[in-house]
């Protein structure tokens, strides 16, 4: 139910390709099971007819044959549609995660262990693809093809329909239900473990260097072979509850084979039932049960999507730190930005900022200087809406960050700083991050401006030229020079610079001071940083101090 919950939004747009999902998957079930009625009944009345010629041979090859291909075409549109169905609920559902996180502020984000996180995004998500293949569909497809068949048969005999609702309510609920309880423990030991391995690769990978430095390879590796062993344990537990299933499945279908066989022979006595009647009704039910495949193979699975669908729900329920207000004012594209008794503390800790006022017309460069830890990065934090002041306000042209969308915020302020990322990916598709609209044309003069647009053109495959992670194929001043082409594509007019040189030796800064000089054309220019400052540059040294 928790997992319903959580989907219904997407599953209520998409009811009309998921009941025509479901209803494709139903329409495969009663071809297989027509398809076994008919021959059953087609091979008991050539049996009886013997050479009879009167006995009508082409309409049931016919509808053999018919009832075949329609089983066929209508197996491979559910595999279709049910996937396709499913992977567009999941790309919803991760577009939804991955812009609610985005909305978290990075106090709560420091809360989850790295890979922990990443599990959430990925791992967590990708098992939701079992809850309409394997809980919803199933059982759906199930209930409504159990009922059509027990109604069908009780036009025959009626002991006959209560004997499939019968097995058909064990085999698609009751051991459904049991078997889930079963693997509870080992599918929620797996999950964790898991989420433990994707901790351990992704903080094994960061510290890698650190790893061989101190000679701890031995012991990580020892870490990975323990986690190893308990995944492999686990994915044995959950494997020999799938093995079960299937047991189950063929248990059923043995059973309900032996009652209608047994049932059957009592009507046929009664005469309700005739040979070729009792012969497919047999058959019938042996198609029909295999319905129960899908699902009792999903139960084992039930305690890793349920927990999947917990931590999803857990971290779309975690409340951003900074929500949007109610009613936001408009915020204006620029003008003065002033800070008005502006106090600032972590929860717990000392004070970072105390009692700052200042006033920056649109257009003003500011320069921000001083030791580590007296709350330069704090300061660029609020004026970017990471965090809020405990005590004062921050406005742009008047109106204050706080009553404004947090949306607006960030299209009016453009950050740049010794950590902005560049992605896997193309240059073109790093620099469309900031305007996704712009023209070729457009993308080389940035990188003109940038000074970046020689060595573009020197690469064979210019802007399609291949970027690796975090900018691994490229030099450090020219990852920062990406970036700043990035912030000139955006329509912002404040930039935000935090340690923008860091990194880079003398002669590159001085370039990237030189480059910053030509472009910033009346923006309103923040910078805050450890570097000599180039005469001419800034309107004003604003020098911070402790508290």
């Amino acid at each position: 139910m928790r997992g319903l919950r959580l989907l219904w939004p997407w599953f209520a747009a998409r009811r009309a390709r998921l009941l025509l999902a479901i209803g494709v998957a139903l329409v495969t079930v009663w071809a297989g099971t027509g398809l076994f009625m008919v021959a059953g009944w087609f091979l008991g009345a050539a049996f009886l007819a013997g050479t009879t010629f009167g006995f009508d041979l082409f309409a049931p090859s016919a509808l053999i044959r018919g009832l075949s291909f329609l089983r066929i075409g209508s197996r491979y549109g559910e595999r279709i549609l049910g996937h396709a169905v499913t992977l567009e609920l999941l790309a919803d559902l991760r577009t939804r995660v991955f812009a609610h996180v985005l909305t978290l502020s990075p106090a709560q984000l420091a809360g989850y262990r790295e890979g922990d996180l990443v599990a959430r995004l990925t791992g967590d998500m990708d098992v939701l693809d079992g809850l309409f293949l394997q809980w919803v569909a199933p059982a759906l497809v199930a209930a409504l093809a159990g009922l059509s068949f027990a109604l069908l048969v009780g036009l025959l005999d009626a002991r006959l329909a209560w004997l499939v609702c019968a097995v058909l309510f064990l085999g698609a609920l009751c051991v459904p239900a049991w078997m889930a309880w079963q693997a509870r423990r080992p599918g929620l030991a797996l999950q964790d473990s898991q989420a433990r391995m994707r901790d351990l690769v992704q903080q094994s990978v960061q510290a890698h260097v650190d790893i061989v430095a101190f000679d701890l390879q031995a012991r990580t590796l020892a870490q990975f072979e323990a986690l190893g062993k308990e995944l492999a344990c686990g994915r044995d537990r959950l494997s020999a509850q799938g093995a079960l299933g299937q047991l189950l499945q063929q248990a059923f279908m043995g059973l309900a084979l032996a009652l209608l066989l047994f049932l059957g022979a009592l009507a046929f006595h009664a005469g309700r039932l005739d040979g070729p009647q009792w012969i497919g009704v047999v058959l019938g039910g042996i198609g029909l049960f295999e319905v129960l495949g899908p699902l009792l193979r999903g139960a084992s699975r039930t305690a890793v999507i349920t927990q999947g669908m917990r931590r999803v729900q857990a971290l779309l329920q975690t409340r951003a730190a900074l929500p949007a207000p109610a009613g936001p004012r408009e915020l204006p594209e620029t003008g003065a930005l002033e800070l008005a008794g502006v106090s600032f503390r972590y929860p717990g800790g000392r004070w970072v900022l105390r009692d700052l006022t200042l006033r920056w017309p649109a257009g003003h460069r500011v320069a921000i200087v001083g030791p580590s830890g007296v709350g330069k990065s704090t300061l660029l934090n609020l004026l970017l809406r990471v965090v809020d002041p405990v005590e004062g306000e921050i406005r742009l042209g008047g109106v204050p960050l706080q009553r404004a969308d947090p949306a607006q915020v960030q299209a009016r302020v453009a950050l740049l700083s010794q950590f902005s990322p560049v992605f896997l990916g193309t240059l073109r598709e790093n620099l469309h991050i900031a305007d996704p609209q712009a023209s070729d044309a457009r993308l080389w003069q940035v990188l003109e401006q940038a000074q970046l647009a020689d060595f573009v053109r020197g690469l064979d495959a210019g802007l399609d030229a291949w970027v690796d992670e975090r900018g691994a194929t490229l030099s450090t001043g020219q990852v920062r020079r990406l970036c700043l082409a990035r912030i000139l594509l955006s329509p912002a007019r404040i930039w935000v610079l935090d340690e923008p040189t860091a990194g880079l030796d003398d002669a590159t800064a001085r370039a990237f001071f030189r480059v910053l000089a030509d472009q910033i054309q009346g923006r309103t220019l923040i910078v805050a940083t450890h570097a000599d400052l180039p005469a001419g540059l800034f309107d004003q040294v604003l020098a911070l101090q402790a508290p």
